[in-house]
């Protein structure tokens, strides 16, 4: 860790980070993870078993084909477990198994963080945007207002 400096509030990662194998596998998780859809199916199965139409009209927008494509993804990974009731008609719920609900908190953690900063962000963009049209028009600014 040396040539490091450590930034306020920002916690020193080691040199090393960058190990192919990690690398892929943690593209892999937040491909997974990092879709709108997982996200709310995730947040919804926190709550308790679901079925698929509770799912559903909990999220509201998703459609049939998204949701399956979604929990199956989810099932293929571990982190939910579907079960088949031997009723007629048969009754199938889905549930987060013990890894789906250690992905609870991150996942709460940053819908938390987002909520929190999505100002600052949308501030953000707002001046880059600025910037840019600024720079095309040849107007030399320094904190992206066009004055």
């Amino acid at each position: 860790m040396t040539g490091r400096r450590r930034q306020e509030g920002t916690p020193v990662l080691p040199g090393n980070l960058h190990v192919s194998e990690d690398c892929r596998r943690v593209s892999e998780v937040l491909a997974r993870i990092g879709d709108k859809w997982t996200i709310l199916v995730v947040g919804e199965l926190g709550r308790g078993p679901r079925r698929f139409n509770e799912i559903r009209r909990a999220l509201g927008s998703i459609s049939q084909r998204m949701l399956t494509l979604t929990l199956r993804g989810l099932e293929r990974d571990g982190l939910v477990t579907r079960t088949v009731f031997p009723t007629i008609p048969p009754k199938v719920e889905y549930e987060l198994t013990k890894l789906g609900r250690s992905l609870l908190e991150p996942v709460n953690g940053i819908g938390l963080w987002a909520r929190q900063h999505g100002g600052a962000i949308e501030d953000a963009r707002r001046r880059f945007d600025h910037k840019r049209v600024d720079a095309r028009l040849g107007r030399a600014t320094t904190d992206g207002t066009g004055r």
